[in-house]
């Protein structure tokens, strides 16, 4: 079932830093999360009957995997956050945690999640505004500020916590390997920065040191996919954060949660496997095509192709304003009256 909420929306704020703070670690840990919430839509009821020919009650008692994805409007959303249902509905015994960052809620994105039928939680968590200016921006963090609250607020001790870009690509044997985590666990994640890896350093089984091309004084130099936590693990620290600091999310985020170390547990054969990529959609700007209102009806498929394009962000048809639309037969381009009148 699906539970439409109606409370009243307060904008996020920044609790953990402000701009005079912004840029320094000072004042980043130690202080618990306090984000108000705008939940969308939620169903807690998986819905798929089999998930890889198994019924679903074989997978009953595997713990829970939350999987936050932050994302934000853009032509290029909605195709990408199909491409990663069609990965999760592999996944049993998974809570998808969609925070999408702007003011309201998208109702054509309610419709989305709730088709797959896939437990989930839509909400909206826009980045404040004081940080839109600032280059770089800390994109996604208020999003997954969000999430960390939502798990909080449900007190959740079991279960693991995965955060999982829109635009990742997946290996299927990762969940089972993150499934595993006892406190938290690393993983190489492909296609990072200079060196088309970023990583942990292994020997005899142990972490001792990380591969990445950037350090810049982070503790812990790894991606956002690069890692899971145990829910049992992250309870035992009440302040959870993850501060608007770009670059350095992951390291204190790590730092809040009091890791250490010989704490980690190396994944994916001594972290001799890539089981997640970091592959980057190229964004563009929303196409605007010409074609005249007065053939956007039922004579075609056009007026409905088009307006369902305009909601999912991908593109509108003007009279007046962008490329004039093509259309052709035969290898031989005609008016758009030729065909549509």
């Amino acid at each position: 079932m699906t539970r439409l909420t109606t409370a009243y929306y307060h904008p996020f704020q920044a609790t953990i830093t402000s701009k005079r703070t912004h840029g320094s670690i000072r004042n980043t840990i130690g202080i618990a999360l306090n984000e108000p919430l705008h939940i969308c839509s939620e169903r807690y009821e998986d819905h798929r009957l089999y998930i890889d020919d198994k019924p679903r009650s074989a997978y009953a008692q595997l713990p829970v995997i939350y999987f936050v994805t932050p994302t934000y409007p853009r032509r290029e959303q909605i195709p990408e956050l199909i491409r990663l249902a069609y990965t999760l509905l592999h996944v049993p015994r998974l809570h998808w945690l969609v925070a999408n960052d702007r003011e309201g809620c998208d109702n054509f994105l309610d419709m989305q999640l709730n088709g797959f039928g896939i437990p989930y939680t839509h909400m909206a968590s826009p980045m404040p505004r004081e940080y839109r200016k600032v280059k770089p921006a800390p994109r996604g963090v208020a999003n997954r500020r969000a999430a960390l609250q939502w798990l909080h607020q449900h007190n959740l001790t079991n279960g693991i916590l995965y955060f999982g870009d829109d635009d990742n690509t997946y290996d299927l044997r990762l969940f089972s390997e993150i499934r595993q985590t006892q406190r938290v666990s690393m993983f190489p994640v492909g296609l990072i920065a200079e060196y088309a890896i970023s990583g942990p350093v292994v020997r005899d089984g142990k972490v001792v040191a990380f591969l990445d091309s950037w350090v810049a004084g982070r503790r812990w130099p790894v991606d956002m996919a690069g890692f899971a936590v145990s829910l049992s693990y992250m309870s035992q620290y009440p302040n959870v954060n993850m501060p608007y600091k770009p670059g350095y999310e992951e390291d204190l985020f790590l730092r809040s949660i009091g890791l250490r170390i010989e704490q980690i547990e190396p994944r994916g054969k001594n972290c001799t496997e890539i089981l997640v990529w970091h592959t980057q959609t190229k964004n563009k700007k929303s196409a605007v095509v010409r074609l005249e209102n007065r053939f956007m009806d039922e004579r075609s498929n056009l007026g409905a192709l088009f307006r369902l394009l305009e909601r999912m962000g991908v593109a509108r048809a003007s009279d007046t304003e962008g490329l004039l639309a093509t259309i052709s037969k035969n290898g031989k381009s005609k008016t758009h009256s030729y065909f549509l009148n």
